[in-house]
């Protein structure tokens, strides 16, 4: 029998770095996750594949999949859905792969509704003066919206209790190292590992 796979969730208030310590986990290569491809409604640009970069979708077929429960998490940005198909995820922790979800605080709520038994970690900055200026370091935003996106911030990371682990995004390296440790040893807690062994005394 397959063991199961862990759904890992690595979620945190915009600005603290999430897809650049998701980027260096995935680098290193000494791991063996499956990175969950999102749904999405928008048109495939140039370069992109169905089932690689995305999976492409009608806006028909994705709001018939919100009604049937098909999705994991979602939400609709300028006019096009984001989401996760929850079939795809199902069927690589089936095979006994790791899934790997980088995703908003939001999204990380919808999905602990759906699988609880999921790993949520939460990626804080070092403070809120850190934060804010990782975020003006974006150049590409005005200060207003600077300052909307840090409250916005502030509200996320009151939700930390709804995660299981928090790790300090200090330096990326000490981020990833922490969350390479969470995940060694969820995978060697004994109500996952219980019945290969009861199998074995079985044999005996």
């Amino acid at each position: 029998m397959t063991e199961r796979g862990l759904l890992i969730v690595l979620s945190g208030p915009s600005g603290v770095g999430k897809g650049t310590v998701r980027k260096a986990i995935f680098d290193s290569g000494e791991i063996d996750f499956e990175y969950s491809i999102s749904m999405t409604t928008r048109q495939k640009r140039a370069g992109e594949e169905d089932g690689v970069d995305y999976f492409f979708r009608s806006k028909e077929v994705f709001e018939q999949l919100i009604e049937d429960g098909g999705l994991l998490e979602y939400a609709e940005y300028v006019g096009n859905y984001y989401g996760t198909p929850l079939e795809y995820v199902e069927q690589t922790l089936s095979s006994g792969k790791d899934v790997f979800l980088e995703i908003e605080v939001n999204g990380a709520k919808q999905v602990r509704e759906k699988m609880p038994e999921g790993i949520f970690i939460f990626l804080t900055p070092p403070d809120i003066m850190e934060l804010k200026s990782r975020i003006l370091n974006r150049g590409t935003e005005k200060i207003a919206l600077v300052e909307q996106r840090l409250e916005k911030a502030v509200e996320e990371i009151k939700m930390m209790d709804h995660y299981d682990y928090a790790v300090v995004n200090d330096k990326v390296e000490n981020a990833v190292t922490k969350i390479k440790h969470i995940i060694e040893s969820e995978h060697l807690k004994v109500p996952r590992v219980i019945n290969r062994y009861k199998k074995i005394v079985e044999e005996m």
